[in-house]
């Protein structure tokens, strides 16, 4: 079949099996060969191939709801909604989506990116359904990583009290990012090789129908003793318990078995959980075999191989820097303990783990618990380093301010993929983070200009003990710098000049001092001098040097690749007033007021104007104000 000539799905319905596993297979190909060129999320979606079709077959989109929990594996769909010949675009800037996404079709009715957040969308769905009569199906997809999520467990008490007509699909295949841990993925481990729950609980209630149960104690004993049974032999009692009915545990890549629970639980009233086991990357052997993670989401890769393709003799990861860098402090303090949110691949954090397996904590999709065990942690004298991305920081915002910042507790938090990401887009730009900390009491934020300064930084950081201190840092390599051999300390709120100049001054950090510099030495060769200044520590601010250019009445050019409301240089215009500076010439660039779409960072950061362009154009103006206030 023609991928590419698909318009809508409904050509699914009038499939037979055979029809089906020949349309399963030239999709496997065509994923393949797309994301060998793009990168994205393989392993997931290839896993879900036979799921999605057998979606489309049993169901009717869009009338029916799909919600994919996180998104990662909503590529298959998007190939049976039309969306194929957008492929060579996939994450590019103004391209394919790698999430569902509204806009792009009626066929995405739920926009992903975070985790957990699918089954009280489908609650959400299903009591405007209820109220409105309109009798469709609410199918949400979450994977059995996603379900150790909190937010996950509540919908589900919630979704059972209210009996609520629901088909969850629950997609286990013992993988999220990286390897799933936990009391849950052990109880799901327990009921992938439990036998088919249905046929088990029947024959368990034929067997204990034969139980007399005739008055009395004998009725009452009887049924303690038909519970007591269940528990014992019957894992899906788990969910059972929450309000569901439960089927499986079914293979997720064979379509009789798929599309027979399907209907059945199309069937049953109340809510129904549809236990399907697949297999992460399935149909590609190097995705197959991957049991770390790699192969979650990539860049491009050799088809025939395998092999990443990357550039040879690039610098080292930003994430490596910091997860090596704690390590090698590791050492000799005992006091350093790692913390990650399932992401210890990302987070570059199995090397500490191999090397202290003792005090390594990977605590699953849970970044509320993640935040707040480090707290603990820190409440006994202990130097929790909580890795995390600054998107997901955002999920654990009640437990930093509550838990960390409030009781004022040693806490390193490294906020990783600070900024621009690119190809993951709006739900994982890291733009966010200095806003939302910023404000906070006892928190101290910074971050470095290069890798050298970036590792003392972290020591900086485990070595301070006044309270919460953070470390922003981007995503990809470093600059390849030199590396100093002797950690240092750097003095909490001191900024350092790194260019002389006497005309403007431009307060920056991290991955836009390279642009400023550069605006900098444009100016330079067109007459006027800029001073640079690295304002590594965004919160406390360095008030001696700021006094210093308010009184020598230099005009001021703050830049951040960060969100401008609340931000930076925000915080240098409020010290400005609150310091008596009125007259002060300060503005700003940063990320306006909107969420940023998917694309390469340079094209991004080409649209929002935040370009050496920019800077030169908004310096220029600001020393030509001060020279017209002058005459």
């Amino acid at each position: 079949m023609d991928l590419l000539s698909i318009k809508d799905p409904s050509f699914v319905k009038k499939m037979n099996v055979h029809e089906m596993e020949q349309l399963s297979s030239e999709i496997r190909k065509f994923l393949i060969e797309k994301l060998s060129v793009t990168g994205g999320h393989i392993g997931p979606n290839l896993g879900v191939v036979e799921l999605t079709v057998a979606l489309h077959h049993c169901f009717t989109s869009p009338k029916d709801k799909f919600l994919f929990d996180v998104g990662h594996q909503s590529y298959v769909h998007k190939i049976l909604t039309g969306r194929a010949g957008k492929f060579d675009t996939l994450r590019q800037y103004k391209g394919l989506c790698g999430f569902p996404k509204m806009n792009e079709s009626e066929h995405d009715v739920w926009e992903t990116g975070h985790s957990s957040t699918s089954l009280s969308a489908a609650m959400g769905m299903a009591i405007a359904r209820d109220l409105k009569k309109s009798g469709d199906h609410i199918v949400p997809v979450i994977g059995d990583g996603a379900l150790t999520g909190g937010m996950a467990l509540e919908a589900l008490n919630h979704i059972g009290h209210e009996k609520t007509n629901m088909i969850v699909i629950l997609n286990d295949n013992e993988m999220s990012i990286a390897p799933n841990v936990g009391a849950m993925h052990n109880m799901l481990g327990r009921m992938r090789t439990g036998g088919k729950y249905n046929k088990l609980k029947d024959d368990l209630e034929l067997l204990l129908k034969r139980i007399p149960a005739v008055g009395g104690k004998v009725a009452s004993t009887a049924e303690r003793m038909k519970d007591s049974l269940k528990y014992m032999f019957v894992p899906g009692m788990f969910f059972e318990e929450f309000g569901f009915t439960y089927l499986g545990p079914i293979d997720g890549h064979n379509f009789d078995d798929l599309i027979k629970s399907m209907e059945q639980a199309k069937r049953t009233e109340g809510p129904v959980l549809v236990h399907v086991i697949t297999k992460k990357g399935k149909g590609y052997k190097p995705a197959e075999t991957d049991t770390i993670g790699s192969w979650h989401g990539t860049g491009p890769y050799k088809m025939d191989t395998g092999d990443m393709i990357k550039a040879k003799n690039e610098p080292p990861a930003w994430s490596a820097v910091v997860s090596e860098t704690v390590r090698e402090i590791a050492r000799t303090d005992e006091r350093v303990v790692a913390i990650t949110p399932a992401m210890p691949v990302g987070s570059k954090l199995l090397g500490f783990a191999s090397e202290f397996p003792d005090r390594m904590f990977d605590v699953g999709i849970a970044e509320q618990h993640a935040a707040t065990v480090a707290a603990g942690l820190a409440t006994q004298g202990m130097k929790p380093f909580l890795a995390i991305y600054s998107t997901f920081l955002q999920r654990a915002y009640d437990q930093v301010v509550h838990d960390i910042c409030r009781p004022n507790l040693n806490v390193f938090i490294g906020i990783d993929r600070s900024g621009l990401v690119g190809a993951d887009g709006e739900t994982h730009q890291g733009v966010f983070d200095i806003a939302f900390l910023r404000h906070l009491p006892n928190m101290v934020l910074m971050m470095p200009k290069d890798e050298n300064e970036g590792r003392h930084m972290v020591n900086t950081a485990i070595q301070y003990d006044s309270g919460p201190i953070a470390m922003r840092f981007p995503r990809g390599n470093g600059l390849g710098v030199d590396i100093d051999p002797q950690l240092g300390v750097i003095p909490i709120g001191s900024w350092e000049v790194i260019k002389e100049g006497t005309d403007a001054a431009v307060l920056t950090f991290g991955t836009t001092i390279p642009m400023a510099l550069e605006a900098a030495e444009e100016l330079e060769a067109r007459g006027m001098s800029v001073k640079v200044v690295n304002a590594r520590f965004i919160k406390p601010l360095d008030r001696a040097m700021l006094n210093e250019l308010f009184t020598q009445n230099m005009p001021i050019l703050t830049i951040e690749e960060a969100v401008l409301e609340g931000g930076f240089g925000s915080a240098v215009l409020e010290y400005a007033h609150e310091s008596g500076h009125h007259g002060a010439v300060i503005d700003r660039m940063g990320i306006p007021d909107q969420f940023i779409e998917h694309g390469s960072v340079t094209m991004l950061l080409e649209d929002i104007h935040l370009t050496k362009e920019e800077a030169v154009r908004k310096l220029t103006a600001l020393v030509r104000e001060k020279q017209e206030e002058r005459a």
